[in-house]
């Protein structure tokens, strides 16, 4: 092994032990994809929460320039096909192999910067800001996962927009108590909080989440085998999720943050097995 390679090498685990720190449930989705693109996911993942650690959590530093330098350090490092800061090293790696497309990365960033000045959004700009902070990383898994078949590509890119808005609607729901209370954003449009965040309001925005998952569950039955039964673990973990939301009253959603145990978790884990048999079969 080069140097060089010993250095993405540990580049990776970064990515790996970062994805591992914060989130079990993608991890376990991860861990179910196959070994060749295992790693990619990882650095796709650590290149997001590092963006999202700094407008979400670090509010003592000057927020803005900061995501501004990490912009500009990932498309250096793109260009340079190197980087100092391990993470971004995996990221650069990943976009130059699979040739992710850029405008995803800079979709994915001015969400970002979003988060930094709106705390509220109408219709338009909701979407705008679901397609940034979750449809493109959708779609920069889905340039892993078909390894350069455009027209692969092209067929199955709706529906991976669609799981990422899934997921984002589900965080909004799950985060809902957090968003508010500790930085006074509310996501969803119109919604005035403590106000018409009632039982009615929160089965319109459910209802929306079903249709995306609805949607999104076309493409996963038409992913490569590599990758189906990761993404479908990932898909029923959110499910799950949701429908704990939904059983939880609109009051409750106000004041907590809704979970799925680690247990829980893992007792997805048969039945997207047997999902995953059933396609092979078929």
């Amino acid at each position: 092994m080069t140097n060089s390679e010993r250095y993405l090498d540990s580049s990776f685990k970064a990515s790996k032990s970062l994805t591992k720190t914060y989130s079990t449930s993608f991890s376990m989705g991860i861990f179910y994809l196959g070994k060749d693109i295992r790693n990619a996911i990882y650095a796709i993942y650590g290149f997001v929460r590092v963006a999202d650690e700094i407008v979400d959590t670090f509010f003592e530093i000057d927020q803005s320039d900061k995501l501004d330098r990490f912009h500009q350090s990932t498309i250096e490092s793109i260009k340079n096909s190197y980087s100092s800061n391990l993470i971004l090293h995996a990221f650069q790696h990943v976009v130059n192999k699979y040739s992710i497309k850029i405008d995803l990365i800079e979709s994915f960033i001015s969400s970002m910067k979003t988060d930094l000045t709106e705390k509220s959004y109408d219709r338009e700009s909701y979407e705008e800001y679901i397609y940034g902070s979750a449809e493109v990383v959708g779609l920069m898994c889905l340039h892993v996962f078909l390894n350069g078949d455009e027209k692969k590509y092209n067929e199955l890119k709706h529906y991976a927009k669609k799981l990422g808005s899934a997921f984002q609607k589900v965080n909004f729901l799950r985060d809902f108590h957090e968003d508010y209370e500790l930085k006074g954003r509310t996501y969803f449009p119109e919604l005035e909080m403590n106000r018409t965040f009632d039982e009615s309001s929160k089965k319109q925005i459910e209802m929306d989440i079903e249709k995306d998952f609805d949607e999104a569950i076309k493409g996963i039955t038409k992913l490569p085998r590599s990758c189906c039964l990761g993404v479908y673990l990932a898909y029923s973990y959110y499910k799950k999720l949701l429908n704990k939301i939904k059983s939880t009253p609109a009051s409750k959603i106000l004041i907590t943050r809704i979970r799925v145990n680690n247990f829980q978790k893992f007792l997805l884990l048969p039945s997207a097995l047997l999902f995953s048999l059933f396609l092979r079969r078929s």
